[in-house]
């Protein structure tokens, strides 16, 4: 079973608005569908995140990681 936290947050109200939309389109729970988007968005950061630090990685060659490992 998934722990659950209860959060009181404050939304603007065109996107409290168009939450309630969603909500009555699709006949599901707001936290649902917030929770939905939080996931969407935390992935869309992570992959953010990892381009940047790849930008300020120092790369290193195969050869010089074969030649490391004694391959």
């Amino acid at each position: 079973m998934n722990k659950h936290t209860r959060l009181n947050i404050t939304l603007p109200a065109g996107i409290a608005l168009e939450l309630d939309k969603l909500a009555t389109e699709l006949n599901g729970k707001k936290s649902s569908i917030i929770a939905d988007a939080l996931e969407l968005y935390f992935d869309e950061m992570d992959t953010a995140l990892a381009e940047k630090r790849l930008k300020n990685a120092e790369l290193v060659s195969a050869e010089d990681v074969w030649k490391e490992l004694g391959l």
